[in-house]
């Protein structure tokens, strides 16, 4: 029996857990939609992808599995939604579990990633960039992602803490 794949909360397992380089996913999970971005090999840029209509673990994994094969996806960055104050709830516990079944689906290791003031940072961009408020909502979950997974590969650099 193999290994289990990793999850982890540190971006310094998972830089351990990855080849050199390496393109990575990163998934803004919402109740109605997946955000999904994707990363460089060199771990520099985060590039916002499209959003995903949420539905059963079977079906967003049949939609993960195809971008997870061509793009060459090496690990998984997924936005925990912690509490101002740093705990967990519910939705952090569903993200847990949902990470779970992505590492054991794929064989892929999992980085967790505090998302608080993504969806934020990235609203904030895009009404910088004047983006309409209706592109803003179309594009927001996709934004999200590319704003964790920029965190968590600036943290896999060295650039961050």
């Amino acid at each position: 029996m193999g290994e289990a794949p990793l999850i982890t909360d540190r971006a310094g397992e998972l830089r351990e857990a990855l080849p050199d380089g390496g393109t990575l996913l990163g998934l803004d999970l919402g109740t109605k939609t997946i955000g999904i971005a994707t990363c460089d090999a060199g771990w520099r840029f985060a590039t916002a992808g499209k959003t995903l209509p949420r539905g059963k673990f079977g079906r967003d994994r049949e939609a993960l599995a195809a971008l997870i094969k061509q793009r060459g996806i090496a690990g998984i960055v997924i936005g925990l939604p912690r509490n101002m104050d740093g705990s967990e709830g519910p939705r952090a516990q569903a993200s847990r579990a949902y990470a779970r079944n992505l590492a054991e689906a794929f064989a892929l290791p999992v980085l967790l990633w505090d998302e608080r003031w993504s969806t934020q940072s990235a609203e904030a961009a895009m009404i910088g960039q004047d983006m309409s408020r209706a592109k803003r909502a179309e594009k927001i979950d996709s934004h999200a992602a590319a704003v964790i997974l920029q965190g968590a590969i600036d943290a896999l650099a060295g650039n961050a803490f």
